[in-house]
């Protein structure tokens, strides 16, 4: 049986993920046979597995890493938040039913046996197994059926590195007060911590590391510097669309990246792309592309604000409760603010539930987003929604029609869509036809996530705006980014001391 490692952090966004990533590029470029697992993951970001299920985005990125394609094994609980208090639960890939948080907390338990069996599944095909955790151990509160942090490598006898986020201040006290807070049997299973994130000279920090290690007797692996390439990589946690308290500016303008030349060339100038920033917001990476391209300003717009009246082209993305977020878009007045960009001559594009909002009517008879009478879309697109109590999850390929260009990605949607509109499809797909375009070409909308990694497809689209071309080789800029964060991680990290601390597990439960 393979090796295994677990990284658990601090807190939420302190960097495991991508830790994880660049660990995982690492010791796969040295030959070893790795594998990323993570046994519970919230998030509305996932992939589709070459074997029809679902996993969360870091775990396919974190396979990408590895060098092997994604299966479900590697996330077998993913919860998809669909209210404040209540989220849809995926198991092994497949939808298994929908709970509260509460009522979550008591089902969890029981799910231990299944992460598992997926977990074993993976160590004995691998030299290497590197497992993330989910939030922080030291939330005690919720330490009682735990099977994402301390519950997990208790059962499975996995040791544990602290991942601690010296940018959001006070790391010190972070990683001391984690290990204060966990039960002895848990500090037995801690290997040692890492400090992620940092700024500066890595050398002023020498009295940081000696407080840490003093505090709480574990090994620093090393202090990790700010790696500001990782936004290139897909992310998957929904903070990162998160406003600062302190920023006024009316709309988030993410960063852009620049491309192979360095800086946007010169010509028709960016183009501008808005994106209203829906409270159940998914697969939002299906614009990272976009983000990345030196002639492209994606501006998320958020809550209480307008939608920009200089965009060429606004995006209504996917949503994990498309009723409840067309609801949302028309108590923001986006509603509005969609009509007058369509009568101005303005481009729409909607992505899975943003094109199910397009139709004329969204119904839900089995009240699968809990209400079953139909909803008025924008009717921009003749086609009408019925949402089904099966979720179609399928990897597929195709061409644009518009462009002819080829384009590629996945489908991940829960409904039927019929109409008129059908007769003039955006894709044309290995499964059939995909989508509709209006008559007069303005709007359109389609179930096929992952388009825009298409660099022929993109370059045209971009062209059609009125930008220039795409300059962007998106495919080989993850690729090249994976690598020099695993070159990143090789100058800051004591990767030996990582490995040889890593382990063959003990599943101290019957699977």
């Amino acid at each position: 049986m393979a090796r295994a490692l677990m990284l658990q952090g601090t807190g939420s966004d302190v960097g495991k993920s991508l830790l994880l990533a660049g660990m995982a590029r690492a010791f796969t470029r040295q030959g070893l046979n790795v594998r990323p697992f993570k046994s519970q993951n919230m998030s509305n970001n996932a992939a589709v597995t070459a074997d029809g299920g679902e996993i969360g985005r870091a775990q396919a990125l974190q396979a990408r890493a590895c060098c092997t394609a994604p299966i479900t094994d590697m996330n077998p609980v993913l919860l998809k938040p669909q209210s404040e208090i209540g989220a849809q639960i995926v198991l092994h890939g497949r939808v298994w039913r929908a709970a509260g948080a509460g009522e979550y907390r008591r089902l969890a338990p029981s799910l231990l046996p299944a992460i598992l069996d997926s977990f074993s599944r993976l160590a004995k095909a691998a030299d290497l197994v590197l497992v993330e955790g989910a939030g922080s151990p030291a939330e005690i509160n919720l330490r009682d059926g735990d099977i994402a942090n301390m519950g997990f490598a208790e059962a499975a006898d996995v040791p544990v590195v602290v991942v601690g986020d010296i940018e959001r201040g006070g790391v010190i006290a972070q990683l001391v007060g984690t290990h204060a807070l966990l039960s002895a049997s848990e500090r037995a299973l801690l290997a040692g911590y890492i400090v992620n994130k940092f700024r500066g000279d890595v050398r002023l920090f020498d009295g940081g590391i000696a407080a840490i290690t003093g505090g709480t007797g574990m090994r620093s692996f090393g202090v990790v510097p700010y790696f500001p390439a990782a936004a290139a990589l897909p992310a998957e946690d929904s903070l990162v669309l998160a406003p600062s308290l302190t920023q006024p500016v009316p709309t988030l303008t993410l960063p852009r990246l620049r491309g192979r030349e360095g800086e946007a060339r010169e010509g028709r100038g960016p183009v501008r792309i808005a994106v209203p920033l829906l409270p159940r917001i998914a697969n939002f990476d299906d614009f990272d592309p976009l983000h990345a391209e030196p002639n492209v300003e994606i501006v998320m717009v958020r809550p209480g604000q307008p939608l920009p009246r200089d965009a060429a082209l606004v995006i209504l993305p996917g949503s994990k409760a498309t009723i409840a977020d067309l609801e949302s878009l028309r108590r923001e007045g986006w509603d509005i603010d969609l009509l007058a960009h369509r009568r101005q001559g303005g481009r729409i594009l909607g992505i899975c539930g943003g094109y199910q909002m397009l139709g004329r009517s969204i119904a839900d008879p089995l009240g699968v987003e809990g209400r079953k009478h139909p909803v008025p879309g924008f009717g921009f697109l003749d086609v009408e929604t019925v949402l089904t109590g099966t979720k179609r999850l399928a990897q597929t390929s195709g061409v644009e029609l518009a462009t002819g260009m080829p384009v590629r990605g996945y489908e991940m949607h829960v409904g039927e869509t019929a109409g008129p509109g059908l007769d003039r499809p955006m894709l044309r797909l290995a499964g059939g036809p995909d989508g509709c375009i209006s008559a007069d070409g303005l709007v359109a909308g389609c179930y096929l996530h992952g388009l825009f990694t298409s660099d022929p497809f993109r370059s045209a689209f971009l062209a059609a705006l009125g930008a220039d071309p795409g300059v962007i080789a998106y495919e080989h800029k993850i690729e090249t980014t994976l690598d020099a964060l695993a070159d990143h991680l090789g100058q800051s990290l004591d990767l030996s001391a990582l490995l040889a601390a890593a382990r063959p597990p003990r599943l101290r439960r019957a699977a």
